[in-house]
């Protein structure tokens, strides 16, 4: 049996029908979004279905923004779609202490304490997206709708193509 996460507990406990998707995991890997995709590509996720999870810096302390892997972030939307007037990419450091997670493999779930979350409005298109489960190499494929009401997230055009 798979070791849960926080990320796969807090599904588990809100009784949340999802998949874990494991894939092997290069520490070489230079993406660790762009290695998800590439790897979970033969089960026929499309790219624009696997989430990443940025945590950026606001004025306010940290927050979340949950996008598309081949996607940018829009930090200007980002902010607007937070209400806070501007935001920059958190350090790594701050990031893993807030989370509880490492870089790479934070997920937008079971975070140490909860941090206000945007997700790009795209995430609506799809049945279920991906997103980290808490650890590198490990997915979870979720409806966004479920994504959106745990992470008590607002949705908002953050991704810029």
């Amino acid at each position: 049996m798979r070791a849960a996460t926080p990320a796969i507990a807090d599904l588990v406990t809100a009784g949340v029908a999802h998949d874990v998707l494991q894939y092997r995991h290069d520490p070489r890997a230079g993406s660790y979004g762009e290695e998800a995709v590439e790897e979970l590509a033969a089960t026929g996720v499309d790219a624009n279905q696997v989430f990443k999870t940025l945590v950026i810096a606001v004025p306010t302390g940290l927050a979340v923004a949950v996008l598309p892997v081949p996607a940018k972030l829009s930090l200007k939307a980002a902010a607007a779609a937070l209400g806070v007037p501007k935001a920059a990419m958190a350090e790594r450091a701050a990031a893993e202490r807030s989370t509880g997670y490492v870089l790479g493999g934070i997920s937008p779930l079971g975070q140490r304490k909860r941090l206000p979350t945007v997700i790009d409005s795209s995430a609506l298109r799809w049945d279920r997206v991906l997103c980290s489960a808490g650890k590198r190499g490990l997915e979870i494929s979720v409806a966004p709708q479920d994504l959106v009401r745990l992470t008590d997230a607002v949705t908002a055009d953050i991704a810029v193509t």
